[in-house]
């Protein structure tokens, strides 16, 4: 069993041509994308007894996502996405985070779990934070770790303290995963690629075994002990980019799974990576998320549609 615990949201999209809604947050967006690609998965967040929890709550159980816990007396969370005319979307947010009670019934939440997915909100927003990073502890010792921080500057704009909680997990982390302009906001004036090889030694022997720097349009790089590796973004016409790195990160951690490293027993194997194999997830993660933004929404393939992009031979140069 694969777990995300973190946020869900709804996002109310307003474009040029209307708005929409869509069920989103980057922890569930994953959750619904590992799903996809055919791995169990169980999404640990709240939810209103509201309409849109009603939403949120179908669209996981939709794509086979199981959902152990029951909607509680706070709204649900609401992001609302303003996209351009060239697709990149701007949120703002009304958000209650909390996880009440959880805290007991972790060892009965995360038994069987051989891999743990957390990241940005979540891992911020007081006072559910301390529960995110409780879970991760109490996680680390059976299973694969994984984190992305996926800053949200207008929510938690006080940098110093963004970095501080984001070390945290990243040193409790295997896989990591940031965007170019996250490492940007974290550490001003510091190269983002000098910033993930500095972050590939926190935790010492216990830190991360691979992190991951995407960077739109030209291509993920990565970094483990082996070496570097970068893969071309492949070439597709943009609907928006919402969801494209939660697409990104579902992909990469599916592949750690195809693999047969997840697990905290395989921490030694996944550690000793090839950069050849690195890049081959950098491939793989980098096509499921041109799938997810070639079409509107926070949408990610199916495992039928990404080997369909793969046998097609979308992106298969180097960056």
């Amino acid at each position: 069993m694969l777990t995300v615990i973190g946020e869900g949201l709804v996002d109310v999209v307003q474009r040029s041509s209307g708005v929409q809604a869509h069920v989103g947050g980057s922890p569930l967006n994953v959750a619904v994308g590992l799903a996809r690609l055919d791995h169990p998965v169980q999404f640990i967040g709240r939810y209103g007894r509201d309409a849109y929890g009603e939403a949120l709550a179908a669209h996981l159980k939709s794509s086979s996502v199981l959902l152990p816990l029951a909607p509680d007396e706070l709204p649900t969370s609401v992001a609302a996405a303003l996209i351009d005319d060239a697709g990149a979307a701007t949120y703002t947010f009304d958000l209650a985070w909390e996880l009440p009670g959880v805290a007991a019934r972790l060892p009965f939440l995360l038994q069987g779990t051989t891999l743990l997915h957390t990241g940005s909100i979540a891992t911020m927003l007081a006072p559910g934070a301390a529960g995110v990073l409780a879970a991760v502890e109490h996680a680390h010792p059976s299973a694969t770790i994984s984190f992305d921080p996926n800053c949200r500057p207008s929510i938690i704009p006080d940098v110093d303290y963004a970095r501080g909680q984001v070390e945290k997990f990243v040193a409790l982390a295997d896989v990591v995963k940031a965007s170019d302009e996250d490492l940007e906001w974290l550490y001003p004036g510091t190269d983002p690629l000098d910033s993930a090889r500095r972050w590939l030694a926190l935790g010492g022997s216990e830190g991360p075994a691979m992190v991951v720097v995407t960077r739109g349009g030209k291509g993920p790089w990565g970094i483990n002990a082996a070496g570097a590796a970068q893969f071309a973004a492949p070439a597709v016409l943009v609907a928006d980019t919402v969801g494209a790195g939660d697409s990104f990160m579902a992909a990469l951690l599916s592949g750690v799974v195809d693999l047969g490293l997840d697990g905290a027993q395989n921490r030694k194997a996944l550690r000793e990576l090839s950069a050849e194999s690195l890049r081959d997830l950098l491939a793989h993660a980098s096509r499921a998320a041109a799938v997810t933004v070639s079409r509107a929404g926070a949408n990610p393939p199916t495992r039928a549609e990404l080997a369909r992009m793969e046998l097609g031979g979308v992106g298969t140069g180097n960056a």
